[in-house]
């Protein structure tokens, strides 16, 4: 299994400067309509990000080279003046609620996420979160690249750094506590091919509409883990990717968000191996590994891999030497 991960590892993994501007108009043009994309960014109080972020990818990406063919904010239900900074900067703003209204609308960013795919035309569909800072739109060609020019891919997650930024203190890794302590373990543990994913519940993806078509929505943040998983048993590790894009700089949940969030992507994860008959950790259904990435200078995200403890000692009264202790001490 190591292996294989390792042989995708070095297959399926690019920077975003890979690949220029030119060339993928090029592969854009060859792949006709084929190659339209669509940007949607899901939205729910953003005003103080999101414009920024959409004129960043109309500028770059619109004005400047011709490879993004719409933007689209959903918004589902924000309070503040997130859809008219956004209409302003150039996105088409469409509200959760006005689409599919006969499906009665449930809060969550993957409710926001399935419905987007009716309003949206590009046969190449990017997710870019609204509340990233300092946002470059290597973002979205770095993610979509590999769909214009390499036919098997299906399915492209960026990887970054997320530093954890409070206040004036900066913790270079720090910003994936969910990541590292829930889902990255339940992903290595139970589908081990994920296992080279460095952003796993990343928000920035983008995929062929052919794929997103085929599969199921959680509506809530699991979201991103439920995709992905349901990508790999839908087209196979092959037609997965991931690209590097740099750091991402967004805004950072309190404790008790990360514990919603960590119990909802825990419950995700459950829904998929009840489904799948994977819930039962037999040596052949649960991996004793786990693969962490760190950052080096020269050589991108760099894994290592640590064997997971997972023997137990059965009951004292079980042992026949502690029985004959208790009876010889009265």
């Amino acid at each position: 299994m190591l292996d294989e991960v390792d042989r995708w590892l070095r297959r399926r993994s690019w920077a975003a400067g890979d690949r220029d501007p030119d060339r993928l108009v090029a592969a854009k043009g060859a792949a006709g309509a084929g190659g339209t994309i669509s940007v949607v960014l899901p939205a729910l109080d953003e005003e103080p990000t999101v414009g920024e972020i959409v004129s960043v990818i109309r500028r770059d990406l619109v004005e400047a080279v011709p490879l993004v063919d719409e933007i689209v904010v959903v918004d589902s239900g924000s309070t503040d003046r997130t859809g008219e900074v956004a209409a302003r900067a150039g996105a088409r703003v469409v509200h959760r609620d006005d689409i599919l209204p006969r499906v009665p609308s449930v809060p969550g960013k993957g409710e926001v996420l399935w419905r987007s795919l009716l309003e949206t035309r590009g046969e190449i569909v990017c997710f870019i979160d609204a509340d990233l800072r300092e946002f470059e739109s290597g973002f979205v060609s770095g993610i979509v690249g590999p769909l214009l020019t390499e036919p098997d891919v299906d399915f492209v997650k960026a990887m970054y750094d997320r530093p954890l930024e409070t206040g004036d203190a900066v913790v270079p890794a720090g910003g994936g506590r969910v990541t590292e302590l829930v889902a990255r373990p339940l992903l290595n543990l139970h589908w081990p091919l994920l296992a080279g994913f460095v952003q796993p519940l990343g928000g920035e993806y983008a995929a062929r509409r052919s794929l997103l078509e085929r599969l199921h929505f959680p509506c809530g943040y699991g979201v991103e883990l439920g995709l992905l998983v349901d990508a790999l048993e839908t087209v196979g590790l092959d037609a997965l990717a991931q690209v590097d894009v740099g750091v991402r700089h967004h805004r950072h949940q309190d404790g008790q968000a990360l514990g919603r969030m960590a119990a909802t992507i825990y419950r995700t994860a459950l829904e998929r191996l009840a489904r799948t008959h994977r819930l039962k950790a037999e040596d052949d259904l649960l991996s004793p590994l786990l693969t962490q990435f760190d950052r080096v200078p020269g050589n991108g995200f760099v894994p290592h891999t640590h064997r997971v403890m997972a023997e137990e000692r059965p009951p004292m009264l079980s042992v026949p030497e502690y029985r004959w202790l208790r009876g010889e001490r009265g």
